[in-house]
This record gives C-alpha cells, structure tokens and sequence, in this order.
C-alpha cells in the first residue's frame, strides 16, 4: 500500500448533529479519501476528484468540511495541530489542500 497523500487520527466526525466517531481517521491515499471509525470500520469514503473540502465560517481553526456522497461531514482535526507559538498551518488546513491537491485542484 502507497504512503498516504494525508493522514489524521483522533479525529471527531460528525454528520449533522450527530458524532459517528469522536477518535476516527481521516486517510487520504491512492486517489480516494477515506472516513474510518477508531475501530478501522468505513464510516463513507470517495474518490478524491469527487470530493469538496472547506473551512465553515465562524469556526475554531481545527474544523473542516468535507462533502462525500453527497453526504456533509464535519471533521475536528485538533489534535494534529501545531503548539501555540509553533509555526505551520492547522490540520484542518493541511487536510483542506491535500483533498485540492490530490484531485488537481489548486487554492
């Protein structure tokens, strides 16, 4: 298996108001994003082309969006932050190019 493009763990998933996993993993390789459980258990996964990331308004820094299927996730993606004072951008930051980056796509 290829070294993946983007990878967190510890990372609560949300769809609507209802929390799916509060210690997933986001997994980004081989031209597909992947939405797992804290057991490996796929919670939805899709090719990267087909798949929207973003940053919702008004929300703390460690928050992305990801739409797949069809189907909105939020992602809190915290724990993989750098320390205050340390240089580097955000998780969710670093996880919003790599979705761009993997499908083609720039900025």
């Amino acid at each position: 298996m290829a070294e993946p493009e983007f990878a967190a763990t510890g990372v609560r998933i949300e769809k609507g108001l209802r929390s799916l996993t509060r210690a997933g993993e986001v997994r980004i390789s081989e031209g597909r994003l992947r939405l797992l459980t804290s057991y490996g258990s796929e919670i939805d996964s899709a090719p990267v082309g087909a798949v929207r990331a973003s940053k919702p308004w008004f929300a703390a820094e460690d928050r992305a969006l990801a739409d797949v299927n069809g189907t909105r996730y939020s992602l809190t993606l915290g724990d993989h932050d750098p320390a205050p004072g340390q240089p580097g951008p955000s998780s969710a930051r670093r996880f919003i190019e790599a979705v761009r980056r993997a499908a083609g796509r720039n900025g």
